[in-house]
């Protein structure tokens, strides 16, 4: 008998961005084969997905897995393996390691590093900085680049890009999509001198407050609109910059906006049950701001999720406010957290397809991922959306060891989870399959 496929998945529900229906779905030669009804054709493995979902693998256009140089937090094993385990098959990492991925050298670097340890498929953001204006339009067309990443505050050394010259200047160098992360510098610093004579880490939205987040954003978009040059703001943490972000869109500046699933979950009131854990910039702000961002992804206004994966030790979160270090993991418990809103009826899922796998794939033209059609490449995660977890530490893979979701409901992991047509992941066993290096168009 002529075995037609490796996989097939029979009686699932396979969601899409415009809608859900049921269906089998066919792997072969690490591709989608055949979606439809393919009662009698026959596979190598047979899989009944009868109630359950199946989901393109989610891409996170925002990680921090922190090597080389501060591998003691992360490193791209333990963090591509965290992915894995929340359903996410590809990632796109930030430049602020050490060294800062700056140039050709240090982004050969880390693909090499992620080809021997990467879990899921990976790419890696150049980042702008004072001293490689001139050569950032070359570098953004290296192999394994999605773009340039420009930090406006939150980052120190040549990766800090605050000042309008120089962010016109980076602005002009190139033509890909600039991920932006927009606080204003000079602000920050200034409300340092406002610190409480006994510091808590709930001053910290205080600290970095909304209208840091407002200016920076809107000194950008200006600057986007001079220039020609379309951006991506990056978490979005304020109800004051959607308005801004969806009359630049109606102006046709080419501007998207990413909003994370801790900025909708998380608000001012938690500071005080996580403390430091839940320290991140820009800062999870009032229950105010946080509807205001629940209006504007119900409006439309954001383009994708993503997680900004950034871990920290327990030991340096420990170190007293304002001491302690900014950023919580995530790539883990993104899809799992979105999904259980999908459970209490907040999110519709093609809208958690849409903005975790098809428009994070379309934004950066990452070539066959993100869809679950005939010629994609089969990556994708099957999910159980009758069941839910108390998530807790012992779950977590990322090296850091700890979660700001421990003890929250979250949808359940995923059941399986396939990466490049081979069964990556299944009942929380993990199996290494060949990954690759994204592949982005123009």
């Amino acid at each position: 008998m002529v075995v037609a496929y490796d996989l097939l998945f029979r009686n699932g529900r396979i969601a899409t961005g415009s809608g859900v229906f049921e269906a089998d779905l066919a792997v072969k030669d690490g591709k989608i084969a055949a979606i439809g009804s393919l009662a009698g054709e026959t596979a190598e493995r047979d899989i009944e997905a009868k109630g359950l979902i199946l989901l393109p693998g989610a891409i996170d256009t925002q990680v921090h897995f922190r090597e080389p140089g501060l591998t003691h937090k992360e490193d791209l094993e333990s963090g591509s393996r965290a992915a894995l385990y929340g359903g996410v098959t590809a990632y796109l990492e930030m430049p602020n390691t050490n060294p800062t991925t700056t140039d050709e050298a240090t982004l050969r670097d880390k693909l090499d590093r992620a080809a021997k340890t990467s879990w899921v498929h990976y790419g890696f953001f150049v980042g702008a900085s004072t001293d490689n204006v001139n050569s950032l339009a070359e570098y953004e067309k290296l192999p394994g680049v999605p773009g340039i990443k420009i930090f406006m505050g939150s980052s120190t050394g040549p990766l800090l890009v605050g000042e309008d010259d120089e962010l016109r200047s980076v602005l002009r160098s190139g033509r890909k999509r600039c991920p932006i992360h927009a606080e204003d510098e000079a602000r920050n610093r200034q409300r340092k001198a406002l610190l409480s004579e006994a510091p808590n880490a709930r001053e910290h939205p205080f600290l970095r407050d909304a209208e840091s987040a407002r200016l920076a954003t809107e000194r950008i978009l200006r600057l986007s609109a001079e220039t020609g040059r379309p951006i991506h703001i990056l978490h979005v943490s304020t109800a004051d910059e959607p308005p801004m972000i969806a009359e630049a869109k109606r102006q046709g500046l080419g501007t998207t906006a990413e909003v994370t699933p801790q900025h909708l979950w998380f608000a001012g009131e938690d500071y005080e049950r996580l403390g430091t854990h839940l320290q991140m910039n820009p800062p999870i702000r009032s229950a105010e701001h946080r509807e205001g961002l629940w209006k504007a992804l119900e409006a439309g206004v954001f383009d994708v999720f993503g997680s900004d994966h950034a871990p920290h030790t327990l030991e340096e979160k420990g170190i007293p406010f304002p001491g302690s270090p900014s950023g919580m993991p995530g790539v883990q418990t993104m899809v799992m957290a979105l999904l259980r809103f999908v459970q209490q009826g907040r999110l519709s899922l093609e809208t958690v397809v849409k903005m975790a796998c098809e428009r994070p794939a379309s934004l950066y033209a990452i070539e066959g991922k993100g869809r679950l059609e005939v010629g994609m490449d089969a990556d994708l995660a099957l999910w159980d959306l009758g069941r839910t977890v108390v998530f807790e530490r012992r779950m977590v893979q990322s090296k850091c060891g700890w979660s700001p979701y421990e003890g929250e409901t979250l949808a359940a992991a995923p059941e399986m989870v396939v990466v490049g047509g081979k069964v990556a992941l299944e009942s929380g066993e993990a199996t290494r399959v060949h990954v690759e290096m994204l592949k982005f168009g123009a």
